[in-house]
């Protein structure tokens, strides 16, 4: 059977309905686009809703019903009875709401020069290191994997006046223990240790990561211009990295104002008060009293001041951004 010319596969007509089947109008095929758009829209905007509603239901509504629950009496027993400011003024009435603030203020001093420090330190250190650079990002990020009460336990045992790895190491050189976490002159300040220790890797990686964007030609012109170790630092690190040590800056605040598992699981609060926090005074007012109204002031208290670290952080990442 001879094959068909070139010419005859040109010349043959253009596809034609099957028979039987009619022919689309452009009319037709534009509502069968529009009904296709109208299905996704639906879908999308269907997922979109159960999002937020699912948000809603576990973020904002927690925090429309704390803010409610501090101006109430609740028990979860009786009916809530409105209260007012009553139980704000329960608050300030006690003297442990100013101890505790107190001490939440000075634990998060104490992290921010320690926490806030240290980190850095490491970053520059392992910047500089040329050789098992892995091994030492990994050794100090390992901390991080601990969970938290797992970190708190271990350096409780650290802490131990008596058979406790650091009193056990002083005494092996002739040195007398410590009471680390049994002396309120020192428990707060052991608490900060563990919480540095715990949190430095995030943090460590952070700085490393802007300080390994800064061009090394800045580093080249300052070491031809004679400048030492510290004042490349002054005129080049910390220009070149002051965004973020000052969005870290803002969110270890943030942090370390809540601090809880720390002397939740090593001190309960002493000794003589000296580590009560206000999320571990919140705990207390809670579950300890059951006194969800008071305890829900307090909350209300912290949202405030954690929301004005909150909006000094996105007004400077805006301005950043701008």
């Amino acid at each position: 059977m001879p094959s068909p010319r070139p010419s005859d596969v040109l010349d043959w007509p253009a596809a034609t309905p099957r028979a039987g089947r009619p022919v689309a109008t452009a009319a037709e095929r534009r509502r069968s686009r529009l009904r296709r758009k109208i299905k996704d829209n639906i879908t999308a905007y269907s997922l979109l809703c159960a999002a937020i509603l699912i948000f809603a239901m576990f973020s904002w509504y927690p925090i429309v019903r704390g803010v409610l629950l501090s101006f109430q009496q609740v028990d979860f027993v009786n009916p809530p009875t409105w209260v007012g400011f009553g139980n704000f003024a329960r608050l300030f009435e006690d003297p442990l709401f100013g101890v505790a603030w107190r001490n939440t203020l000075l634990f998060t001093a104490f992290a921010l020069v320690f926490g806030f420090a240290v980190p850095f330190l490491a970053a520059v250190l392992l910047n500089e290191i040329r050789h098992a650079r892995a091994y030492f990002r990994l050794a100090v990020y390992l901390p991080v994997m601990l969970p938290p009460v797992v970190t708190a336990l271990m350096w409780k045992w650290f802490y131990d006046p008596g058979p406790g790895l650091f009193n056990s190491a002083l005494n092996a050189v002739g040195l007398p223990g410590g009471q680390w976490l049994d002396s309120s002159t020192t428990a707060m300040l052991s608490l900060v240790f563990v919480s540095t220790w715990a949190n430095m890797g995030s943090t460590t990686l952070i700085y490393l990561a802007a300080l390994q964007t800064i061009p090394g030609e800045l580093y080249e012109a300052a070491e031809l211009d004679g400048a030492g170790m510290w004042r490349r630092l002054r005129h080049v690190t910390f220009p070149q990295t002051r965004f973020v040590l000052l969005v870290l800056l803002l969110l270890q605040i943030v942090a370390t104002m809540q601090v809880f598992t720390e002397p939740y699981v090593m001190t309960g609060g002493g000794p003589d008060d000296s580590t009560v926090t206000v999320l571990l005074l919140l705990y207390r007012y809670a579950f300890v009293y059951n006194d969800f109204g008071s305890a829900s002031a307090m909350s209300l208290l912290l949202f405030v001041a954690l929301g004005v670290f909150s909006a000094m952080y996105v007004r400077l990442t805006r301005r950043v951004d701008a």
